[in-house]
């Protein structure tokens, strides 16, 4: 099992490039399926959770070509099935996605129902309801999504509540619709705006994409395209809070200063210098970070896929500090493994209670989920002595070459595989 030895410490300077968004490439590759013609998409992240999306299309018939790890060209006109399901799809929250698509293009799909990490209670009841009220029976059985419609209508479809997988998923299937989709109370995240443009490059109507409304025209068919996704916010503030945890000074690349503004706000708050420039943006950590308080809420508020990041940089931040996390119900799970680095801080229902300590220690951790896992490595990198990060597979889902990076920016990192590897890390970083 792989995991991560880290030296911490030293404080990362230097630049580091933001690779693609996972979560509008996900959705971007489903809905590339839905075209009459081959779609190239570039500027895709190579991580796990992309890749088993990638082989989920090929297993449907989908061509797939990788022109090279970033780029991937799609033809879909040769599916010949509609039936998505292995151990792998499983395990990725994103597989709903070719529910919408295939639904929409072919007007049938049946689909594991989604896996991902366990940070609390994501249904896809509003994913369903806005099927359905385009005419689509949905049923759910034998761990299986199934869909399937004669025809499907616009519809005007009111979410109960923000979700950006059921805004994707509703959008996707009413591209292809027959009249009018109207999506009321719409998710807003630059991914959602990210598809949207993605597939008014195929062709689509869609107007309204980044407002709370937005309103599907839907079209015959759907033709080529090149596309290139988006930077990917999430890990442009992971670097950003990892030179604020570690004392240092970075210039984040290949980013949109805009989709950071509530990143950035808090590192202000936090006592940070932040320079933004056109496509890049430069943390310089301060003497010693500040207290604040920190509430998850959906875009643009700030985002609970930092959370944990940012409950690393108040541990170690003056006086007394919170977070409420209003979106996953299990999104503290990395304190009790941030505690064993030293950290001080109590749970409430669904708030931490954040006293800042001096320093982080380090200490053999695992990580719970993605985002946990990402932030116990910015601690490690923080913390005096040495730190082993366990069950890296997660972070991998979502992180392209974590270690490769912060090695650039000075950070001692490695990626090992056995007990033997870690000692040869501790006795090279001892010599």
């Amino acid at each position: 099992m792989d995991q991560y030895v880290i030296k911490g410490g030293n404080p990362l300077h230097g630049e580091v490039e933001i690779g693609g968004a996972k979560n509008a490439a996900l959705a971007i590759l489903a809905a590339a399926v839905m075209a009459d013609e081959t779609v190239t998409i570039e500027n895709l992240p190579n991580v796990r959770d992309i890749n088993v999306m990638i082989h989920a299309i090929e297993n449907i018939g989908a061509q797939v070509e990788r022109v090279d790890i970033h780029t991937v060209k799609i033809n879909g006109t040769t599916i010949h099935g509609f039936t998505v399901d292995n151990e792998y799809i499983r395990k990725i929250r994103a597989s709903y996605y070719l529910l919408g698509a295939l639904l929409g293009k072919y007007k049938r799909a049946e689909v594991a129902l989604p896996g991902g990490c366990d940070i609390g209670s994501r249904p896809i009841d509003l994913h369903l309801k806005g099927f359905r009220a385009m005419g689509a029976d949905v049923r759910v059985q034998r761990g299986m999504v199934e869909t399937e419609a004669a025809a499907l209508t616009g519809a005007h479809i009111y979410l109960d509540k923000v979700s950006v997988g059921a805004t994707i998923n509703i959008m996707m299937a009413a591209s292809m619709a027959e009249g009018r989709t109207t999506i009321e109370n719409a998710a807003k995240e630059p991914h959602v705006v990210d598809v949207a443009n993605f597939l008014n490059s195929m062709g689509a109507n869609i107007r309204g994409a980044g407002t709370d409304v937005i309103r599907i025209s839907g079209v015959p068919k759907l033709h080529g395209t090149e596309y290139p996704i988006i930077p990917d916010q999430i890990e442009a503030g992971t670097f950003m809070f990892a030179a604020a945890a570690t004392g240092g000074d970075v210039l984040v690349k290949n980013v949109i200063p805009k989709h950071l503004e509530a990143t950035t706000a808090k590192l202000l708050e936090a006592g940070c210098r932040v320079e933004e420039f056109d496509d890049a943006v430069r943390v310089i950590a301060p003497a010693k970070l500040r207290h604040t308080q920190v509430t998850t809420l959906p875009y643009p508020g700030f985002p609970t896929d930092m959370q944990p990041q940012m409950g690393v940089i108040l541990g170690l931040s003056s006086g007394t500090s919170t977070i409420t996390e209003s979106i996953f119900e299990n999104r503290f799970k990395y304190v009790d493994e941030l505690a064993k680095m030293g950290a001080n801080i109590k749970v409430e229902g669904n708030i931490a209670i954040i006293y800042g300590v001096e320093r982080y220690y380090g200490a053999r951790v695992g990580a719970p989920d993605l985002r946990a896992g990402a932030a116990l490595v910015i601690a490690g990198l923080a913390a005096d002595g040495i730190t082993t990060v366990d069950d890296i597979y997660y972070i991998e889902r979502g992180y392209e070459a974590f270690d490769e990076k912060f090695r650039k920016l000075g950070g001692e990192i490695q990626k090992v595989s056995s007990e033997k590897e870690i000692q040869k890390f501790k006795l090279k970083i001892v010599s």
